[in-house]
């Protein structure tokens, strides 16, 4: 815990008078218009740097010459069948990455698009695994201000200065408009999931603007945060003495990103809803066979708003009405016509036709009065198609049903909840805004780096029947279903949604995984559609949250991937908790069962199956997820010394944070035989594991051989956790065990790695088998998170850490990049391979992280600012809202968008644990596990397992068949 006296920063925080005059924050303060003490911030005029990307030395490249070989191969064949690689290092986008990137828009799991800090609407990620980088410059808020009759007029997009793009032919028309905002006295301010862009005077001097973006990101809101909505309030002060007219115009092109605004077919309607809501609906007509998208954009009139649209109009001269004649109508009357709300659905483009839509908001502003105006967005995409065929009907959908009109009403309920919204985020975050012990940048960072459950490429279906409740334009999905011979016989032996094994390729299919073929019919992998009975849901109700999936990373497309996840995880335990559990089932599942087809490895050029019975998969998948995982493919992970230990070390943090013994007899088969697995990699039967001489685990460039510090710590905490989750659930004979693992385990570490001040890198007899890992006390991490006994005497813990302080931390540019991964004891950093020489963000929070449970506190969070000083920070990199996996000493970054740095939360985990952990007994939970003399009697887990599922009765959401 936390300290009451922390530390002082030099530059703890970031107030908001340095970038907006105090009279204009009192201005706004109501309402919520002014932004908040605590928040990231950029004037709209700061440059938007280029980021600059690393490169693998001399040395490196020879090295991985035959990888390098055979990964251009396997991508060149990926896409030959229309599909993409889940590693592409070969292929850029055309728009180069800069650091102008600021909140997503809508909640989790919908798709995403984000808004950058200038205005700008960019990577749009609404097709799965895809993000189209480049902005769409026609999506704008523009603003109209007349007075004194007309004889003052402002015109200006709220977006500072003349686009590059605006010379492309598709952006021709687009130049007409009056890109005349300098941003010089307009700021952004970053809170997520909520930002403000403040126009202090721009473009009329007399008028104060605040654009409010505000997105149902809420924690334990498993229904409004599935939500792919956002709302734009905007509140107006008239300084000046004369009353103003003001007109504001969102304006939106028919389009998912990059140049698909040009493939035709696309169609736009205008519509009126209740409470004065109203505005256009986008139709897209997507390409490659993936299902059609439809936007919404819509305004809220009131007593004192205006609310008109032009329903549609084109960006070449050809259009009818052009961009240019729709600025020049805005300009003078600064309002559409009403009866373009009788317009009824447009034309289908043309192909090579940019179709966009317009909404303007208009109102009398008096002196020194306040006038508010509010605008929302939402896309729907009820279905989500993957590569490989499978669809899936999205979360959203179980609450507001698949018609295409759905846009219509979401953008209704966000108008007119987002107040309610608001509170709720206030609520979530202001304890620990108002944390005085806490650092400013601390604060603003932890709930922006949340950024990526957003636009991490998030994909969350649902997976029940839909409710009775919904609107007849929900069509009634059939639920999947198994042959009746094999479901009939498993429900009168076992009582439970046992996992069924698919006996041509080994995939497992989940009675709620609610996918489709083509036609719509809801069937398993490689089943006929006859001779189907109803398989029974394994989840309460109140449980269900359908699945979730989240990318490694934008450049890295594989779903939930493990080893990183247990990094990330922490976000979503402490937010999510069903969703988190809900993951480790989906494991817990994978563990059990084998996938015998064939795949070629590309490190060595060798093959072998896809996911082995008993090894943790590496991932949930790329193109086919759940039912063909391990898109992974350098290195055979089933040979990985880390992801098993990982599963036993989440798992058991998971069950005894949430305190849900259902969870724990569900996944405790799969515990037994992920450590069970392990036990091949035993070779000297010292119960301690070794590395294979290989990259064999999360760092996988970094070879590692015999014991290793990152590996063995692992190994020693899952043996430790396994025993005591093994009381808990009353297997004995398992907690015994594997206590004695333990024990014997942590004897042979100590012995093989430490050194009197750290733990060795490995045991071998390499150039850096003496390195300082920054990672490798990730074990102990987990440990403490658990609240599961040490797994060294303290003085070990803290030597190691001071270690890393002093030397992976502070040797590299005084503490302010992060821990560089590894450091020789000489103090130069270890340059043996490109992962050994990077900070790793995400690895940096969790050291940060084992440091507060140490008892470093001001270590811990000089640790942490490193990464926000070199990522966030004014004189940083420029990766906010972009974090990358990693960065090299000259801060060349790695891939951008990553799931890693979400370990921030491990951070806050670590400041206020759970109330079920605070309040368990204070008796260290190994000494309750008493050891029996060693005898000849069987300690096969299986024993354990059966009489927990008696102890059990049976639950029905078990993931082993038990025998009652």
């Amino acid at each position: 815990m936390v300290s009451g006296t922390i530390f002082q920063y030099k530059k703890s925080s970031w107030p908001p008078q340095d970038y907006i005059s105090r009279a204009t924050l009192e201005l706004l303060d109501s309402d919520s218009a002014a932004p908040p003490k605590q928040a990231w911030r950029r004037k709209l005029n700061s440059h938007a740097s280029i980021l600059k990307e690393f490169s693998v030395t001399f040395m490196e490249a020879i090295k991985m010459v035959r990888l390098g070989i055979r990964l251009w191969s396997y991508v060149r064949e990926e896409a030959s069948q229309g599909r993409k690689a889940p590693i592409d290092p070969f292929t850029r986008e055309s728009c180069k990455p800069s650091a102008s990137q600021g909140v997503p828009l809508g909640g989790m799991g919908s798709g995403s698009i984000c808004r950058g800090f200038r205005g700008e609407f960019r990577n749009f990620q609404i097709v799965p695994g895809t993000c189209d980088t480049s902005p769409i410059m026609a999506n704008q808020f523009s603003i109209f201000i007349s007075r004194d009759g007309g004889r003052k007029k402002y015109a200006s997009v709220l977006s500072p200065g003349k686009h590059e793009n605006l010379g492309e032919s598709s952006y021709e028309g687009l130049s007409s408009w009056g890109w005349n905002l300098s941003g010089q006295h307009s700021t952004y301010h970053a809170l997520f999931p909520r930002a403000w862009t403040v126009y202090d005077g721009e473009p009329d001097p007399e008028l104060k603007v605040s654009c409010r973006q505000i997105s149902p990101f809420i924690p334990h809101n498993y229904q409004d945060s599935s939500l792919p909505t956002t709302v734009f309030v905007y509140t107006l002060v008239n300084t000046g003495k004369e009353r103003a007219k003001v007109s504001l115009l969102f304006t939106w092109a028919n389009s998912i990103g990059g140049i698909s605004h040009l493939s035709g077919d696309h169609v736009n309607e205008p519509f009126k809803a209740e409470d004065g809501v109203s505005g256009v609906l986008l139709h897209h007509k997507t390409s490659k066979g993936n299902h059609p998208v439809t936007f919404a954009v819509a305004a809220c009139e009131t007593q004192n708003v205006s609310v008109t649209v032009l329903p549609s109009f084109g960006l070449s001269e050809g259009s009818s009405p052009t961009a240019k004649a729709m600025w020049g109508k805005m300009a003078q009357d600064g309002y559409f016509d009403r009866d373009d709300f009788d317009a009824g659905p447009s034309m289908p483009s043309s192909p090579g036709e940019t179709r966009c839509a317009a909404i303007s908001a208009s109102a009398w502003v008096e002196p020194h009065g306040k006038c508010t105006m509010a605008f929302a967005l939402a896309w729907s995409s009820p279905k989500v198609k993957f590569n490989k065929g499978k669809s899936y009907h999205r979360r959203y959908t179980r609450y507001y049903g698949t018609s295409e009109r759905a846009a219509s009403n979401l953008v209704h309920d966000a108008l007119t909840n987002y107040k309610r919204w608001e509170e709720d985020i206030e609520r979530w975050q202001n304890p620990i805004l108002n944390d005085d012990r806490l650092p400013e940048w601390y604060k603003f960072t932890l709930f922006n780096e949340l950024y990526f459950l957003v636009s991490g490429g998030t994909v969350w279906i649902d997976s029940a029947l839909p409710d009775a409740r919904l609107s007849s334009d929900h069509p009634q999905r059939k639920t999947l279903k198994y042959r009746n011979d094999v479901v009939v016989e498993n429900i009168k032996s076992y009582g439970s949604d046992s996992n069924i094994e698919n006996s041509s390729t080994g995939d497992v299919e989940s009675s709620h995984t609610g996918c489709s073929d083509e036609d719509g019919s809801v069937i398993s992998q490689g089943e006929q559609k006859d001779d189907y009975i109803q398989y029974p849901s394994h989840e309460n109700k109140s449980d269900d949250v359908g699945r979730f999936l989240y990318l490694e990373g934008v450049e890295y497309i594989m779903w939930c991937t493990y080893d990183v996840h247990f990094y990330a995880s922490f976000a979503l335990l402490e937010l999510f908790p069903k969703i988190e559990l809900s993951i480790q089932r989906e494991f817990a599942k994978a563990v059990l069962f084998e996938d015998k087809r064939k795949v070629k490895f590309l490190s060595e050029g060798n093959w072998g199956i896809r996911k082995v019975k008993g090894a943790v998969p590496h991932d949930l998948g790329t193109h086919d997820p759940w039912h063909e995982m391990n898109a992974y493919n350098i290195h055979d992970t089933s040979k990985w010394k880390d992801l098993n230990p990982k599963f036993v070390l989440q798992v058991y943090r998971d069950f005894s944070a949430t305190g849900d013994f259902s969870f724990g007899t569900d996944v405790w088969p799969a515990v037994c035989a992920a450590m069970e697995y392990m036990e091949q990699f035993d070779r000297d039967n010292d119960c301690l594991i070794e590395n294979d001489g290989f990259p064999d685990q999360t760092y996988d460039a970094w070879t590692v051989h015999g014991v290793s510090a990152y590996c063995g710590c692992l190994w020693l905490a899952a043996l430790q956790a396994t025993a005591a989750m093994a009381l808990q659930l009353g297997d004995n004979i398992s907690a015994e065990k594997y206590k004695r693992k333990f024990l014997k385990a942590k004897s042979v570490l100590e012995t093989k790695l430490w050194n009197g001040s750290y733990f060795n890198y490995d045991s071998g007899s390499s150039s850096n088998s003496k390195s300082i890992q920054a990672d490798q006390l990730a074990g102990q991490w987990y440990t403490a998170s658990s609240a599961l006994p040490n797994l060294f005497d303290d003085l070990k813990i803290q030597s190691s850490l001071q270690k890393i302080y002093d030397f992976n931390v502070m040797k590299v540019r005084g503490g302010r990049m992060g821990a560089v991964n590894g450091m020789h004891p000489n103090g130069k950093v270890d340059d043996c391979c490109m992962q050994s020489r990077e900070v790793w963000t995400g690895v940096t929070y969790a050291v940060a992280a084992t440091m507060i449970y140490a008892g470093m506190e001001e270590q811990a969070f000089t640790t942490a600012e490193g990464i926000f000083y070199a990522g966030w920070s004014e004189d940083g990199f420029g990766y906010a809202f972009q974090t990358p996996e990693g960065w090299t000493m000259d801060g060349h970054f790695r891939s951008l968008t990553y799931m890693r740095p979400l370990s921030i939360w491990g951070m806050q985990w670590a400041l206020s644990l759970p109330k079920v952990i605070l309040d368990a007994p204070r008796v260290n939970i190994m000494d309750r596990i008493q050891l029996s003399p060693q005898s000849s009697r069987p300690h096969h887990a299986e024993t354990g397992v059966k009489n927990i599922a008696e102890k059990a009765k049976c639950f029905s959401n078990s993931v082993f068949r038990c025998a009652c």
